[in-house]
């Protein structure tokens, strides 16, 4: 990636730019969300929640993840030139970025989301990301949930008429007017595990309990 683009990817008025274009483009969508009051009502009553997605789906849940900018949810990006944008999108959202990715910053950005979820009551958290493989929970979402006694909320975006790019996530935009379903899972509550081989049995059940959600070639 040239200097150049670098520069312009991580300029504010182009961050504005793509922010006021995804809000503008997700309005076309016939949106529904389904699930989200038990969770929203743990929340409420002093829970606290750690959201998480596929970095496939992402795109399509952050016009309506606007509507809880009040809390000030945390969530870990990268520090790469497409994270210098994802923040930028997410703060206009009302959402607080974390910068740092299991192969750069990580151990900084996973302590500032636990802290920031101590505080508020919820974050969100992209599984296989930054850069996969696709269908891999990385250890950070258990680590972030236990450390701050939070639910797991997986949820999945959905969409009747969409792109999927050639990237190793084959990442999903639905297309104009598309049927978009933004659907939340049970509530997933994790027991304090005894040792590594109990801490990866964690991993490995939000693993399976998220996969079959993946939007892959051969399921389209």
């Amino acid at each position: 990636m040239s200097k150049i683009l670098k520069r312009t990817i991580s300029s504010q008025w182009f961050q504005g730019f793509v922010y006021r274009f995804i809000r503008m483009y997700a309005t076309t969508y016939r949106f529904s969300v389904e699930n989200e009051d038990e969770w929203m009502s743990h929340l409420k009553n002093g829970g606290r929640v750690l959201l998480c997605v596929w970095h496939q789906q992402f795109f399509s849940a952050i016009r309506y993840f606007k509507n809880y900018h009040k809390y000030a949810p945390g969530l870990m990006i990268s520090r790469s030139a497409d994270g210098d944008l994802i923040a930028g999108v997410a703060s206009r959202t009302g959402w607080r970025p974390a910068r740092g990715s299991s192969s750069r910053g990580g151990k900084t950005a996973m302590m500032e989301v636990i802290s920031h979820i101590k505080e508020t009551g919820l974050g969100a958290h992209i599984l296989d990301g930054p850069t996969g493989p696709i269908g891999k929970v990385k250890a950070g979402a258990i680590s972030i949930a236990l450390a701050t006694d939070a639910v797991i909320v997986p949820f999945y975006v959905s969409a009747d008429r969409a792109w999927y790019f050639n990237s190793w996530d084959r990442f999903c935009i639905p297309k104009p007017f598309a049927k978009v379903t933004l659907r939340y899972d049970q509530m997933i509550h994790l027991d304090t595990p005894a040792d590594e081989s109990e801490f990866e049995t964690l991993r490995q059940h939000l693993e399976d309990t998220m996969i079959s959600e993946l939007r892959l070639p051969e399921k389209l």
